[in-house]
């Protein structure tokens, strides 16, 4: 858009992780690897909410399990790793936006239906909370005359957050090691009980 020009002071400044708290909805393995990559830049707290207290997951990073609306009134950072449940489908809404800092910075890597979408807007298009960025949507991807896709502070990725040579390689042979076992009528190595 031309507006990296010369070097303006405040231009693209966000917040800063270093003595912010974090709040972590869902400390599961993707929650607990978020924490681990962020406790270096000098995170003060981290909080998160779940289905039940997780002591043995908190321990390394110092979390302190709270109620969601708490995590939503004092988080700086909040970043959504949970599963999509019928408990947690629509819980980040109105509510939830209405609680946060109007600086906080809301992030989601789980699943779209997490979030109510309309609720996020109105709460980014109204100075509500600071930003957000999304990797993944509902639907995915979102149609290009999407409102969330015409704000400047949300950014939204395409669902790549498995985008690495390694990781993709990994999951075919996965899958490939699930569709032989099968086959085979053995068990799968990495079965989704359903």
């Amino acid at each position: 858009s031309g507006g990296w020009t010369t070097w303006k002071p405040l231009w693209m400044c966000g917040y800063g992780l270093s003595d912010s708290t974090v709040g972590i909805i869902g400390l599961g393995r993707i929650g607990q690897a978020v924490a681990r990559r962020l406790k270096p830049f000098g995170v003060k707290k981290f909080l998160y909410t779940g289905s039940r207290p997780k002591p043995e997951n908190a321990a390394e990073f110092g979390a302190e399990f709270v109620p969601l609306t708490r995590l939503a009134e004092e988080s700086d950072f909040v970043v959504v790793t949970c599963a999509l449940t019928p408990a947690t489908q629509g819980m980040c809404n109105k509510d939830f936006f209405s609680r946060m800092k109007k600086t906080a910075v809301f992030i989601n890597t789980s699943r779209g239906a997490v979030v109510n979408q309309q609720d996020l807007y109105d709460a980014l298009s109204q100075g509500r909370i600071a930003a957000a960025g999304l990797d993944v949507t509902t639907p995915e991807p979102l149609p290009t005359d999407h409102p969330l896709l015409s704000l400047r502070n949300c950014v939204i990725l395409p669902h790549i957050g498995s985008a690495t040579h390694a990781t993709r390689s990994t999951m075919a042979v996965l899958a490939a090691d699930n569709l032989l076992a099968g086959l085979r009528g053995d068990p799968m190595p990495c079965e989704l009980p359903l």
